[in-house]
């Protein structure tokens, strides 16, 4: 049995025993509850940053940055969008001077995506402010918190990567 306890709970020094599965379905409830603040947050920087762009194109714009030069057809995959709501979401941040299309390197007929100067400088100026305005949080917060906090959140990137990935190699 494991021990149910967090912030939600009404006494969270107070542990009630509950099952494994209801043990990681509440874990699951108080870290999706985590993640909304953390996206309030985030949504916080990019208005406070630009007011001229959109959630989905912020995304648009962090796909192109990981992947310079991706096509328009994996860019709508990426983002979960059907290839004309993509172009579209394409056409505007071209027209706001954030992202250019070119010629493909290997297939001229294919259109490559990638940032322009300014598409940086945005990126660059909404993560300033995202950990400007996390700072702030994280200061609320004791030493010995942040640090639970920045494990759990390692092993959370670790566990998401598929198993081959954050498996260690072997040496002989």
């Amino acid at each position: 049995m494991a021990v149910q306890h967090g912030p939600n709970r009404p006494d969270s020094t107070v542990a009630t025993a509950v099952s494994p599965t209801g043990a990681v379905s509440a874990d699951a409830a108080a870290i999706d509850e985590a993640a909304e603040a953390l996206l309030g947050v985030w949504d916080t920087a990019r208005e406070k940053a630009t007011n001229r762009l959109s959630g989905s194109q912020l995304r648009a714009l962090l796909v192109v940055e990981q992947d310079e030069g991706i096509n328009l057809g994996r860019l709508a995959g990426n983002l979960g969008m059907i290839l004309s709501s993509a172009s579209r979401l394409c056409d505007r941040l071209v027209a706001a001077g954030m992202l250019e299309r070119e010629p493909g390197r290997a297939d001229r007929r294919e259109i490559a995506l990638t940032l322009t100067p300014a598409g940086r400088a945005l990126l660059d100026e909404v993560r300033a402010e995202r950990r400007d305005q996390l700072s702030v949080v994280l200061s609320r917060m004791s030493p010995a918190a942040r640090a639970a906090l920045l494990a759990g959140l390692q092993a959370f990137t670790t566990a998401t990567r598929p198993a081959e990935e954050s498996t260690p190699a072997r040496t002989a």
